[in-house]
């Protein structure tokens, strides 16, 4: 048995129970939807943020129908927003298969996501629980807003982990963060624990997320995302980011120090190599630069550690969430919480 079918064990029947209820909303009457619906439910993941959704709940005892369809919401959300991405960045594959842009058209990729938006809306509405409403409405501002800081920094100069982790916050730890959080709320946990458990799902998402940066350098064509494909989509990650900012890549050069170096206000002396890295770094977010280009800003990122760099924060991240689960009452259902974590790092895919 896998690492994930063990997690996966103590809540295999609500597990069931969220997949039926999850699977209702992808069967339509009308063909070119239901067309899409079906495409869509073949590249189901992991489906971490529910199985996240609904061990926080059992750690307070208690999964029903309003855990259940707050599960659902936020997977039907997080479904919806990979479709705008798609359309957003122009991807023709999700999981190895096309996305629905290239499936349908992008002007139909537009409405089948706000057609998956507005089944998460009523489900949300389901749980009777307006604080459930309000998160998920807050989520999908959250979502928006990332990918929208995401789109701004194309055209920014600044090459910063600070603006790295506002859109990652918003675009991937909000749906972990979520996820927790509301299972241990409408499961009857304290403000403590419900905070705690905001607070692993945020730090847990942080974690996914620089993996999955860590895992575009090595590359994997039969999910349709080669080595180096956030770099052709014009998005620095933390690897990079870290290497050429150790370089010391700065736009403020002044030109008229000797040739070969270059000198800041500060009196610190960098190299035109170092100028032309951080160059290359805004060609490549402009989505300028050749196939060449790229694979050299990924060697290069390499070269000066920026995947060490990358684990180290990772692993930094993973240990912060699992200092969550101190407040919460002693349970079987803790250590798949623990074991939750330990996945994110260590997944392959």
């Amino acid at each position: 048995m896998d690492q994930l079918a063990l997690i996966r064990k103590p809540i295999e029947e609500d597990l069931t129970s969220y997949l039926s209820l999850f699977e209702k909303d992808f069967s339509h009457a009308n063909p070119l939807l239901n067309l899409a619906l079906q495409h869509i439910l073949k590249r189901q993941g992991k489906r971490l943020r529910p199985i996240l959704s609904l061990l926080s709940a059992k750690c307070f005892d208690r999964v029903d129908e309003k855990v259940l369809h707050a599960s659902v919401s936020l997977e039907l959300l997080h479904t919806a927003s990979l479709v705008h991405d798609d359309i957003v960045d122009e991807s023709d594959q999700r999981r190895g298969q096309k996305s629905v842009n290239v499936l349908l058209t992008p002007q139909a990729a537009v409405l089948i996501g706000d057609y998956l938006l507005s089944k998460a809306l009523q489900h949300s509405a389901m749980t009777d629980n307006v604080e459930v409403v309000k998160q998920i409405s807050f989520i999908g501002e959250q979502l928006s807003d990332g990918e929208l800081l995401q789109l701004y920094a194309l055209d920014s100069e600044e090459i910063s982990e600070e603006v790295y982790y506002n859109i990652i916050k918003r675009k991937t730890a909000s749906l972990f963060s979520t996820s927790a959080q509301l299972g241990a709320m409408l499961a009857g946990a304290s403000e403590e624990q419900i905070n705690a458990m905001r607070l692993f799902g945020e730090y847990l998402g942080i974690a996914f997320q620089i993996r999955d940066d860590i895992l575009d350098y090595v590359g994997d064509t039969s999910l349709g995302k080669p080595r180096g494909n956030d770099m052709k989509e014009g998005k620095l990650t933390l690897p990079a980011i870290y290497a050429v900012n150790k370089s010391r890549c700065l736009s403020n050069f002044d030109d008229s120090d000797t040739a070969g170096s270059s000198k800041l206000s500060d009196d610190s002396t960098y190299s035109s190599a170092d100028n032309c890295i951080y160059q290359l770094a805004l060609k490549v977010r402009r989505t300028e630069a050749t196939d060449e280009e790229i694979a050299k800003l990924v060697s290069f990122t390499v070269e000066q550690g920026g995947l060490d760099y990358a684990r180290e924060m990772m692993e930094k991240y993973v240990e912060m969430a699992k200092a969550q689960l101190n407040v919460l009452p002693q349970s079987d259902f803790i250590d798949s919480l623990v074991a939750f974590a330990n996945l994110v790092i260590k997944r392959k895919v």
